[in-house]
């Protein structure tokens, strides 16, 4: 039985809201949603990014609940276009405020959203030219709250929300008549907007598919309820500067409605808005339900104690402001993504439907799973700090699996997609079962899965983004040939990446299927996971990719991008064996070449931290004679790759993996092979720090000298005994306990004997 009831009120207020801690409000004050929201300055993204969409964090300074249905975000861009996030910290213009479904941290694009500007004077100028300047100095903004005054306008705008509804406040600086222009940001023209009775503003915005099927129709909408907290004093539509007494338009950036009202200077007035993805009424169930009141500040207030009880799952005791700033706003971005579905009543758009609608009687149904990225090391934070909502991301995919017919490759929009490569559904599942985390049912979700590896899909399912791409090459020659330019897909070709990919889903797939006693699928899945070594060319000691016949690509550029590689080079993507590290040192030639490769790496400028498949690389001198080379790399990452300010992340956050991965490697830990339930070890960046872990127990960590100085790690004790190994299992995390760094200044053999050292692949 699962463990959340949404009759009671949100799994995510059930999640993190305790009363104890309600008063708190220390932890808030150190997220800075404005980073990540202008160009990273860093030397490895200005030398490894493409254009400007890997220049950018894609953050945006979201006002909302922990994993919630939407964001709402002040919007300096009005498009739903890809790559274009409705908030850049550089441009200087406001020209609404979006009810957003944006995917933070992502290229993607926004679904569903409407936007909201209230502007004040003569209406007909305001239509000419909406916008208004604002500055920067007169910008507030937490997680539960932004403030921003619209110079043009004379007016001071507030924020808040909760996890599918947002409230606004607006304060006008002089006496002036106020109105509020709505519409639906919808780039194909069919948002539609309807005034009812008393001012209320009904809206629906049609979502499209992106990556397979792109541009079509995805089978349901973003809704809008929004009321005003009194009758307006006018109200109608427009289109293109034109004013209109009609009650309902299609709506997109140039036509909405308005409603209009009278202020004088220093009176305030509220509106309120909820969002649904199932219906109108939906959507005013969701405001009735989690904003009763026009009571702004005890809004605001729930927002920020749910915001610290989140936030407080771990205490850093650390004197460094910025160093709290950093991770907390790391914290605040890890907790966006997957995103809630379901209404306060349980309904949701079936997965992949027509307009048709379930239900969920218990727990949340939970989308966007940016699944490439998000496996590495947001889940797996979470399974720590929140195993429950992890089991509910577990459920959803199987319903998903369920009502598709196929698990997911890359679960977005609520629909199928082929966005990125892998089947990393594989990992987050069979991951979350051998931790424990297993209140669904094993068998139905072995089977989809199963399906994915197994079963070619037929031309109109893999058309329509089901099933592995190019598994048919795949099972035939236990890697992707050259000649397969894999052309059903948003990435295409990216053969010797898929490959490897693949082969740490079949390993993933394979300890789940051991775990249910499948023993013939073990054995088999098992034999896939070493596929890595079939393109793995010894005479380049690196990854490589190879034709049909067996010879490989030529020329070979280690450096460069190549088509057989994603958003990378060979050299980056050769330390992708995460589940068999030493059989990937055994093909090069034993342990000193590991290191001598991972050396070149990072001394050539080759190392790309704003990408996701080189995260794991800094902790893989954990499996050389070397360890204190992770302690050195990891601690200069940190330092050089994340800041406090707005361009304070190295690349796209993606749903929040770029941001786990400073969580993780900030606290002296890192999940390379999640399957494993090991954890590299590495010098935290914090002489202290807390973890309160959801079995009411403790996780506490301590350095005995300053980290800052003393960057290398002597011995590491558990409980009181010397741990004897560079690695920590999940299962010593939940059982709390203290974990105590011995640390020096000067590089140790600590962690440097195989005997110390994580295995690779064991039957």
């Amino acid at each position: 039985m699962r463990a959340f009831f949404m009759v009671c009120s949100t799994l995510v207020t059930l999640l993190f809201y305790h009363p104890v801690l309600a008063q708190r409000t220390e932890l808030i004050h150190f997220v800075q949603p404005l980073a990540g929201t202008a160009a990273s300055n860093t030397d490895a993204a200005k030398k490894h990014s493409e254009a400007n969409s890997e220049q950018y964090a894609n953050t945006i300074p979201a006002v909302t609940a922990p994993f919630a249905m939407t964001q709402w975000t002040p919007q300096t861009r009005k498009t739903e276009q890809k790559c274009i996030a409705p908030y850049y910290y550089s441009d200087s213009l406001i020209n609404g405020f979006r009810a957003s479904h944006w995917l933070s941290g992502s290229c993607t694009q926004d679904y569903g959203s409407f936007s909201v500007m209230p502007v004040s004077g003569s209406l007909q100028n305001a239509l000419q030219q909406v916008e208004s300047p604002f500055s920067h100095h007169n910008e507030q903004s937490n997680p539960a709250y932004y403030q921003v005054t619209l110079d043009r306008y004379k007016l001071q705008i507030e924020l808040t929300a909760t996890a599918r509804c947002g409230m606004m406040r607006i304060t006008a600086l002089e006496s002036d008549s106020v109105y509020l222009l709505i519409n639906a940001n919808s780039d194909e023209h069919e948002g539609q907007l309807e005034l009812r009775e008393q001012g209320g503003v009904v809206g629906k915005n049609p979502i499209h598919r992106i990556y397979q099927g792109w541009g079509k129709y995805a089978g349901f909408d973003g809704h809008l309820y929004l009321m005003a907290e009194k009758a307006p004093s006018a109200k109608g539509t427009y289109y293109q500067a034109k004013v209109a007494e009609t009650t309902a338009i299609k709506s997109d950036e140039t036509s909405g409605i308005y409603l209009g009202f009278f202020l004088k200077k220093g009176e305030t007035f509220c509106f309120k808005m909820g969002t649904s993805f199932t219906s109108a009424r939906g959507a005013e169930q969701n405001l009735q339900k989690e904003i009763p009141s026009w009571a702004f500040d005890q809004v605001k207030q729930k927002a920020i104690d749910e915001w610290e009880q989140a936030l407080g799952k771990i205490v850093l005791q650390d004197s460094d402001i910025q160093a709290k700033r950093i991770f907390y706003t790391a914290m605040y971005h890890a907790m966006q993504h997957p995103r809630l579905f379901n209404d306060v009543d349980g309904r949701y758009p079936k997965f992949a439907g027509n307009n048709e609608y379930r239900q969920t009687k218990e727990g949340g149904y939970y989308d966007d799973f940016s699944m490439w990225d998000i496996y590495r090391a947001q889940i797996p934070l979470l399974e720590i700090i929140a195993p429950d909502l992890v089991d509910d991301f577990v459920a959803s995919l199987i319903d998903k699996g369920e009502q598709g017919g196929w698990m997911p490759i890359f679960p977005c929009w609520n629909s199928y997609t082929a966005a990125m490569i892998g089947d990393h559904a594989a990992s987050l599942i069979s991951s979350a079962y051998l931790k424990g985390i297993r209140q669904v049912d094993a068998g139905k979700a072995y089977a989809l899965l199963r399906k994915n590896a197994f079963d070619v899909a037929d031309s109109l399912t893999y058309q329509e983004g089901k099933g592995r791409r190019a598994l048919a090459s795949y099972l035939q020659y236990n890697y992707i040939p050259m000649e397969d330019s894999v052309p059903i897909a948003f990435h295409k070709k990216e053969q010797v990446s898929r490959t490897l990919e693949y082969a740490y889903d079949d390993y993933a797939l394979a300890m789940f299927a051991k775990s249910l006693g499948k023993s013939a699928d073990y054995r088999q899945l098992f034999a896939r996971a070493k596929n890595y070594e079939k393109i793995f060319d010894p005479a380049v000691g690196m990854v490589r990719g190879r034709y049909m016949d067996g010879t490989w690509y030529k020329p070979f550029y280690a450096e460069k991008r190549e088509p057989y590689i994603t958003e990378g080079t060979p050299h980056q993507y050769t330390f992708y064996v995460p589940h068999d590290i030493p059989g990937l040192a055994k093909l090069m030639g034993g342990q000193e070449a590991l290191e001598s490769s991972l050396d070149r790496l990072f001394s050539e400028g080759g190392y790309w931290h704003g990408n996701e498949p080189g995260h794991q690389i800094p902790f893989l001198y954990n499996y050389t004679r070397s360890p204190w080379k992770t302690q050195e790399r990891v601690r200069r990452l940190l330092k050089e790759e994340y800041s406090d300010g707005p361009g304070g992340l190295s690349g796209n956050d993606d749903a929040g993996q770029m941001s786990a991965w400073y969580v993780f490697a900030s606290l002296g830990f890192y999940p390379v092979d999640p399957i494993s339930g090991n954890y590299l070890l590495t010098s935290p960046l914090y002489k202290r720090y807390e973890m309160l872990l959801p079995n009411g127990k403790r996780w506490r960590v301590s350095c005995d000298q300053e980290p800052d100085t003393h960057r290398y790690i002597q011995s590491v004790v558990l409980n009181g005994q010397d741990l004897g190994r560079n690695y920590i299992s999940y299962q010593e995390i939940m059982q709390g306990g203290d974990l105590e760094f011995h640390l020096t200044n000067e590089p140790t053999e600590w962690g440097s004997t195989e005997k110390e050292q994580a295995k690779g692949l064991r039957n």
